[in-house]
């Protein structure tokens, strides 16, 4: 399989909204939620978040159905400097249907490549979602 296969296209709103995103000036932790729309094949928004933490961000999410999250988060370094990181989390929990995951990973990199992002995480088990999980994530990237 090519690593530059469409399953689904990109909401042009969405892109806006993830562009403007990109350039938000708030300091707190903030997410978009998206899903895909199986009907019309196309990555739509589901929710925003402002000030959410990732515990209860994971709460939002539904237990058996895969979902994208952009997370802008404060990262405080170890050193004491602070920054803003965009993550990209898929989340594709144990359980889902097969053409369910079939359908958000081969549109994950469509997307990915949308918002112009470079820290990509994923993970099959939306209880690992934590801060200390996003913390060693991001421990790559020092």
């Amino acid at each position: 399989m090519s690593s530059s296969l469409v399953v689904c296209e990109v909401d042009e709103s969405l892109k806006e909204k993830l562009k403007k995103f990109r350039f938000r000036k708030e300091t707190n932790n903030a997410a978009i939620l998206m899903k895909i729309d199986m009907a019309k094949q196309l990555v739509i928004l589901e929710e925003e978040y402002e000030d959410i933490s990732l515990d209860d961000l994971r709460n939002e999410l539904p237990e058996r159905q895969p979902r994208f999250i952009v997370y802008s988060y404060k990262y405080v370094h170890t050193d004491g400097r602070v920054s803003y990181p965009l993550c990209f989390i898929f989340s594709s929990p144990v359980g889902c249907k097969p053409e369910q995951q079939m359908m958000y990973a081969g549109s994950k990199n469509q997307l990915v490549s949308a918002a112009e992002l470079t820290k990509v995480f994923e993970t099959r088990n939306i209880d690992d979602l934590s801060e200390e999980w996003l913390i060693n994530k991001l421990s790559f990237f020092r």
